[in-house]
């Protein structure tokens, strides 16, 4: 597996796994961590292992904390979608594309997947509402998503329980992997007897698969 850092303007991105891959991913990192935290490190090698190369990249807000500036808010929307534009349009046409990430990367990649022509779209963690907010989902485009999409979930994810999210009816193309016991980062209580590393193997294992299917 080969790893590279490079950046082009604002952006710094990552490749791991083999130039011959079965596809490529690209992966954007969420509100509050880069796209080397731990949780994307671990998913990165996980699909490059499963045969992938997998592309992540950092929106200019968080490449600005990296070089040493204050605790930037993320950027504004408009912003966001040209970063994954510009991603996409190095990285693709592809025969299997897929984009995605944790979180707010994730939900950013939701909004623009129809729109791009790529095979497939990978949630992390999808932030369905504000903390305790479930009713005020954040799901327009998923109600009308054509996109094949795998949404990667904890149970009792602050910003998308199972029970709360099985409310929504979202479209038959929406499939979801629940990781048990899982937080917003798929992290379970110790008193469940899961563990995180095997949440997130599970989750890994569920993405090849459904990337796989595509």
């Amino acid at each position: 597996m080969t790893e590279i850092i490079w950046q082009t303007d604002e952006l710094p991105l990552m490749i791991s796994g083999d130039d011959v891959a079965a596809g490529t991913v690209i992966l954007a990192h969420g509100a509050g961590a880069p796209m080397d935290s731990p949780f994307m490190n671990y998913f990165a090698d996980g699909l490059a292992s499963a045969g992938y190369r997998v592309v992540r990249f950092e929106f200019p807000y968080m490449a600005g904390r990296r070089k040493g500036g204050s605790k930037r808010p993320p950027d504004r929307q408009p912003k966001l979608l040209a970063c994954w534009q510009e991603v996409i349009d190095l990285f693709g046409p592809a025969e299997k594309l897929v984009i995605g990430g944790k979180s707010m990367g994730g939900r950013m990649a939701s909004l623009i997947a129809d729109g791009a022509a790529v095979a497939g779209l990978v949630c992390l963690g999808y932030p369905f509402y504000a903390p305790g907010r479930p009713e005020k989902p954040r799901i327009e485009q998923l109600q009308v998503m054509r996109t094949p999409t795998l949404m990667v979930q904890g149970t009792r994810d602050a910003m998308g329980s199972q029970e709360a999210v099985a409310a929504y009816n979202l479209p038959a193309q929406i499939g979801f992997h629940w990781a048990d016991d899982g937080n917003h980062d798929l992290s379970p209580r110790k008193k469940s007897g899961f563990t995180e590393e095997g949440n997130w193997q599970s989750g890994v294992a569920a993405a090849a698969d459904f990337i796989a299917g595509l």
